[in-house]
């Protein structure tokens, strides 16, 4: 079953769970997109802190992808990180 997006929620919708988008996925509001190079990447984990969707991808501590099902490209990950490992490049739909 795949979850809604946002274009299903009627106009002013109040969501039951506290207002979570976990059933919506936001991912295609952005413009920009964010492309991460692991081989720059050290895994600093300053993106993971900053990014206000929580759409760092983490395991054992390392950083392994970004969820774009959630990702809103703002582009606070790639303005915080030090070693220039995201770029923001423009969506194509």
């Amino acid at each position: 079953m795949t979850k809604p997006g946002w274009r299903d929620l009627a106009i002013g919708a109040i969501l039951e769970k506290g207002g979570t988008a976990l059933e919506f996925k936001t991912g295609d509001w952005r413009t920009y997109k964010p492309i991460w190079s692991q081989e720059k990447c050290t895994s600093c984990l300053f993106c993971f802190i900053y990014c206000p969707d929580f759409c760092i991808e983490i395991e054992d501590g390392k950083m392994i992808g970004i969820n774009y099902d959630y990702c809103k490209g703002c582009g606070i990950c790639k303005e915080i990180c030090p070693k220039q490992a995201i770029e923001m490049i423009l969506e194509r739909r």
